[in-house]
């Protein structure tokens, strides 16, 4: 039975690996972004208010007591905002098409995307996170393919994004 159990052990690890060799492969090559990709990716990290992000980001890391939290979030608030979109826009912009970008933000800046972005940041923790209610006129504008096809590309990079600013978070906490 303990043999069993290891060789389907090993049977789905190499599953495991081959999917990820898969993923790998059919990925698009990652191409330098140019300065309107770039651009595009700024402007969508200042309508996110981006340092608010990191700020949650560095709330939920793991620190070995109060005191280093306290530390890293006093540097992380001497940071100005446009640092961290400067910082970001580059890895973002590998993560998303600039047309995503540009709908994004475009998204909010609307009043409806800003009452998401201030239900984000400064309600209290939630075990089922709620949205604004929208409009009709906002539900109109949720409906249109090209919001459609920017949030599901968005959404996709945001562990990609996660990790741009937890690697950011690091670099500014070891004063870099």
């Amino acid at each position: 039975m303990k043999s069993m159990t290891t060789r389907s052990m090993k049977t789905l690890a190499l599953a495991g690996l081959m999917m990820a060799a898969q993923l790998v492969s059919a990925a698009p090559p990652s191409a330098a972004p140019d300065a309107s990709q770039i651009k595009a990716a700024h402007d969508l990290l200042a309508a996110m208010q981006a340092e608010k992000m990191m700020s949650m980001t560095a709330g939920e890391s793991h620190y070995a007591d109060d005191k280093q939290r306290q530390e890293v979030m006093a540097k992380l608030g001497k940071v100005p905002a446009e640092e961290i979109y400067r910082r970001l826009s580059v890895p973002l912009a590998q993560l998303v098409s600039t047309e995503t970008a540009a709908e994004m933000t475009r998204f909010y800046l609307s009043p409806y995307g800003q009452r998401v972005l201030k239900q984000n940041y400064n309600s209290a923790a939630q075990l089922y996170p709620t949205m604004p209610t929208p409009s009709p006129a906002e539900k109109e504008e949720l409906k249109k393919p090209a919001y459609l096809k920017a949030d599901q590309e968005l959404k996709a990079a945001e562990p990609g994004l996660h990790h741009a600013e937890f690697q950011l978070v690091t670099a500014i906490a070891n004063g870099k």
